[in-house]
């Protein structure tokens, strides 16, 4: 039986009953993917992800080592082989691509339904197949020959594909990077972009050169140009294939390109870690100017956001499959008496589901994985909402600042959450027993640490949402966030079920603006040299704004969904039918949960906000002041 619990029910109802997504699907630039079709691909995907070899791979791919032959080569075991090769023979890989690239032109929204049930079936499986959405972002920014002679191929075959930024010395200081670039020839008549050859080491590369799996492996390399600028900005992209590809399509001579190291991790062990070596070993490393322009860090950033994006819908999906598991357990799992009867040894012994502490662990576990698909959902329909304003336009741009003000929240928050939980209450759920390897709660813990790590941790995230997402635009885009919720706030009746959780809702979002104040004005003063150091004041609690903004977005949109489910099961107790298909007491027990996981959520997390409102506010940077000996 599959380790997999998916839960396709909430998924179809954030897209259909609380975003409507049915309104555009199948219409404009996703007219090729319409309701039903949607539906059809995420339960036949959904199914493959629990069903397959896929979900099957699991475990052997966290068992079973992964080799490194002496030229660079990485061997999967066999069982994560199969299941990847059986998820490029469907045509899975196609479905978050571009029509332009042979893919679905499905909707940004239900590419992430689909990244969410890969990773909740397996997480490390899910990490291997980026060729081809690297090849979305060289068909987007590369020329026309770095289309035709990588992209396309990358799709069609489909070869590898990795992100090459980290070094040993640089760290998440992605500008102290010394990766070096010598130009050797320019854009040539096949428009492959000038050619350059690249010298230095990469670190912590994520599933590089599977071998027989992928043909080829296309990297995308960061490397500073001779001559070029410190920081970011004299960074620039290059295409690096592990073979060079010939004109006719076929592969040539093997690039000055290895995996010199795999290392040995906590988690998602089957994803091939892997230092990199460039022109190393006395072959040129050759790379290819990405669009033959010097914009290294705007393309890279591409991928970055994509994989944001990824990493914490993955946490997500983690977090709810745990969830669903302890669920499943907790029903089933027999032990004491109820509490109303614990002295009585004659009591019979009850479902662990039914003991208080059990269903407070299974409430917040439910609250979060189920707030946190909300939070993914919205920021998939906010790209949904970018496309369809069409590239160019200034609409387009402004859902585009609204989702660079959400994905430090999706990435940042959903990937603490997801661990915090997973470790505290989904395995304490199981006791004793989910601390074996009997069941895959330990596996999930250690995959989904990675998660706050890697594409920014946490720390970064919160700075990014700061200085670059909020105070860049002077709080415009936040401003318009804010507006969203305080619209809701002010909307309830007179006859109001959620009258309570909105008065909540309306305190926590003045106490994260609060917050958000105390920071900007620690920023402001420290532009004077004689405050300088009270930036201090403002790094301490960056991370704690990050939380509290994402508790208010993420109640928000709970008590949205609440607000529909209300009114569903209200319509079923009166007599309405059900959708096709659908069990009448089935839906009325879903809608319920719904509500009351809004409510829960509203009364036992928001207050927390309030709380880190009030220790940034007496914040007196003692801690910036301490020796380092005193630690």
């Amino acid at each position: 039986m599959s380790h997999y619990r998916s839960n396709l029910r909430d998924v179809d109802f954030n897209l259909f009953e609380v975003l409507g997504a049915d309104a555009y699907y199948g219409t404009g630039p996703f007219a090729s993917v319409d309701v039903d079709q949607a539906r059809m691909l995420m339960g036949e995907f959904e199914r493959f992800c629990r069903e397959s070899a896929w979900a099957e791979s699991f475990v052997p791919a966290d068992r079973e080592e992964l080799h490194l032959s002496p030229e660079g080569d990485v061997t999967l075991p066999p069982a994560l082989e199969e299941g990847l090769r059986a998820y490029y023979e469907a045509g899975w890989h196609l479905l978050p691509l571009p029509e332009s690239l042979g893919g679905y032109g499905a909707a940004p929204s239900l590419r992430w339904v689909a990244s969410e049930l890969a990773a909740g079936g397996n997480a490390t499986a899910s990490l291997w197949p980026i060729g081809p959405l690297m090849a979305g972002i060289i068909d987007a920014v590369g020329t026309k020959g770095q289309r035709e002679r990588f992209a396309l191929p990358m799709v069609e075959h489909p070869w590898g594909g990795t992100m090459v930024l980290t070094e040993p010395d640089a760290g998440s200081d992605v500008g102290a990077g010394t990766t070096r670039a010598v130009r050797v020839e320019d854009n040539g008549a096949e428009d492959l972009g000038s050619v350059y050859h690249l010298t230095g080491i990469k670190r912590f590369i994520t599933s590089a050169d599977a071998t027989p799996l992928h043909a080829n492996t296309v990297h995308l390399a960061l490397a500073r140009p001779e001559g070029a600028g410190p920081g970011t900005k004299g960074l620039s992209l290059f295409i690096v294939p592990k073979y060079l590809v010939e004109a006719d399509g076929s592969l040539g001579a093997r690039n000055g390109v290895r995996v010199s190291n795999l290392e040995h991790k906590m988690g998602i062990r089957g994803s091939a870690t892997c230092e990199l070596s460039l022109g190393q070993d006395g072959t040129p490393c050759v790379g290819y100017l990405v669009g033959d322009v010097h914009d290294g860090i705007r393309q890279m950033f591409m991928v970055i956001e994509y994989a944001r994006m990824m990493v914490g819908t993955k946490a997500m999906s983690t977090l709810s499959t745990g969830y669903l598991n302890a669920l499943e357990y907790a029903k089933l799992r027999q032990q004491g008496a109820d509490l109303t009867r614990s002295a009585d040894k004659t009591a019979p012994r009850v479902p662990i589901v039914q003991h208080p502490d059990v269903r407070r662990m299974l409430m917040e576990q439910k609250s979060h994985a189920e707030g946190m698909r909300a939070l993914v959902m919205y920021t998939g329909w906010v790209q949904d909402m970018a496309a369809l304003a069409g590239e160019g336009s200034e609409d387009h741009a402004t859902w585009l600042r609204r989702e660079d003000l959400l994905l430090p929240l999706v990435k940042g928050y959903c990937s603490e959450k997801a661990y915090e939980l997973l470790g505290s209450m989904t395995l304490q759920t199981f006791g004793g027993s989910g601390y074996t390897q009997d069941y895959p709660i330990e596996q999930y813990v250690r995959d989904a640490k990675i998660d706050t790590l890697y594409e920014g941790t946490t720390a970064i995230q919160a700075l990014d949402l700061l200085f670059r997402k909020i105070v860049r635009d002077q709080g415009a885009t936040l401003t318009w966030l804010s507006d969203q919720v305080r619209e809701f706030v002010k909307a309830g009746d007179g006859d109001d079920p959620l009258e309570a959780e909105r008065a909540l809702l309306g305190e926590a979002l003045e106490e994260a603006q609060q917050h958000l104040g105390t920071l900007l004005t620690h920023a402001m003063a420290s532009m004077q040299e004689a405050e300088r150091e009270r930036i201090h004041l403002a790094g301490l609690h960056t991370t704690a704004f990050l939380f509290s903004l994402a508790e208010v977005v993420i109640a928000w949109l709970l008590l949205r969904q609440a607000e529909v489910a209300g009114t569903r099961h209200a319509a079923l107790e009166d007599g309405a039918e059900p959708a096709a298909g659908r069990d009448r007491a089935a839906e009325l027990a879903f809608y319920a949960g719904k509500v009351a996981t809004a409510r829960w959520f509203a009364r036992n997390v928001l207050p927390k906000v309030a709380t880190r409102r009030g220790v940034a506010a007496q914040e007196d940077g003692a801690l910036m002041a301490l020796a380092v000996e005193s630690f």
